[in-house]
């Protein structure tokens, strides 16, 4: 089985190419297994106490597309949360933790200018993991 870790954030259209590309491996209904990872980060972790129990990755858009689009190709699908800092290693610690084959992560657009360098989350996955890491398109820049 080929794993592969799938970092999403909010932006539905970036989650929705990360999802076309694994759907687009080669045997990917049979042989590819994909965990779809949300992390709440500290602006999340303001909400009241009486809704922590609805704190669920899975009732964010992003993750729900992604998973819809993996399933409907037949591709084997784990949502995983985390809660922190993306920054802080959480992707690398996921994809550890899975022993995933590589990470697909989501790309943004950029001006000129930033087209030379990658976002600090995609840089600092790049930088500090010897997975292969695959940067998809898709979305805007929130």
């Amino acid at each position: 089985m080929y794993r592969v870790l799938v970092p999403v954030d909010t932006n539905e259209d970036r989650a929705l190419e990360q999802a076309k590309y694994v759907t687009s491996l080669p045997d990917a209904a049979e042989s590819v297994e994909a965990y779809v990872l949300f992390i709440f980060d500290e602006e999340s972790a303001d909400l009241p106490e009486e809704f922590e129990q609805f704190k669920s990755a899975s009732r964010i858009g992003s993750v729900r597309r992604a998973n819809e689009r993996l399933e409907a190709a037949g591709v084997e699908t784990t949502i995983l949360e985390g809660s922190g800092s993306v920054e802080d290693g959480d992707i690398l610690e996921a994809a550890a933790d899975h022993d995933v084959d590589a990470i697909v992560l989501g790309g943004r657009k950029r001006s000129p200018v930033g087209k030379a360098v990658f976002g600090s989350v995609t840089q600092s996955v790049i930088l500090n993991t010897d997975r292969p890491v695959v940067v998809t398109g898709g979305g805007s820049e929130d």
